[in-house]
């Protein structure tokens, strides 16, 4: 596994091991395998994933992100 791969932000198109969401948070593991959950899931097994983890990115907080509204025609 490269490096890049662990640092690459993850998009729509990376989802949760356990459910099949949107995955936020990529869990590095030890053992080189890698696993990635959603932010639900992630919260849910971070006890456990901290001890097995080499590195865990954690992009959850992008949820919180407010998309910008385009101004609506004025007519």
């Amino acid at each position: 596994m490269t490096s890049t791969l662990a640092t690459t932000q993850l998009t729509a198109a990376d989802r949760c091991d356990r459910c099949g969401a949107q995955a936020y948070v990529r869990v590095v593991l030890v053992s080189g395998g890698e696993l990635l959950f959603c932010a639900h899931h992630g919260r849910e097994h971070a006890t456990a994933l901290t001890s097995a983890a080499a590195s865990i990115i954690d992009e959850s907080e992008r949820l919180r992100e407010t998309p910008a509204i385009a101004p609506q025609d004025e007519r």
